[in-house]
């Protein structure tokens, strides 16, 4: 495990050589970071992530990005994750896997008292409905092990939350 400084993150080339597979989680709030925070972490640390694991020899880079991901939303979330997708996907790397998770059922450390009454409803409502609208981080996890250990064909490969929770069954 390596400690980045993300302003200086040319800095730290060395941390991303010699890795056949990427995992990418990064991200923020708009409401912790700001609107140019949100972009710089979400969007722009990411692009540089990436661009520095392929130039280390990075084989496959796996991203977690958003249902709804779409560069040309009027929602700055949205967008911004569609952004990122297309500019992680323009690297070249060998395999490209981005998941789109709906809502992400964990704990946080910090309070987000909207987000929880929504993990509550959608934890109930999973009950019914279990791939629909939200899926725990530890299927995400376990989603991305398995990308990562079955590549599958082609170069670039999207899954929505359906298919995320399928793949974090397994």
């Amino acid at each position: 495990q390596a400690v980045v400084d993300f302003e200086r993150l040319g800095e730290h080339a060395a941390a991303f050589q010699g890795h056949d597979v990427g995992f990418c989680c990064l991200g923020t709030t708009r409401a912790r970071a700001g609107a140019d925070g949100f972009v710089r972490v979400d969007r722009d640390y990411v692009a540089q992530a990436a661009e520095l694991a392929r130039a280390g020899g990075c084989k496959h880079f796996v991203l977690q990005s958003s249902r709804g991901a779409n560069a040309q939303s009027r929602f700055l979330y949205l967008r911004v994750k569609g952004e990122v997708e297309n500019l992680v996907q323009a690297i070249g790397f060998d395999h490209c896997t981005i998941l789109r998770p709906a809502v992400l059922l964990c704990k946080r450390q910090e309070s987000r008292p909207m987000e929880w009454i929504a993990q509550q409803f959608l934890g109930t409502v999973a009950l019914l409905f279990p791939t629909a609208y939200s899926v725990p981080v530890e299927m995400v996890a376990r989603a991305m092990v398995a990308c990562a250990l079955q590549p599958g064909k082609g170069r670039v490969k999207v899954l929505e939350n359906g298919a995320i929770h399928e793949l974090g069954k397994a």
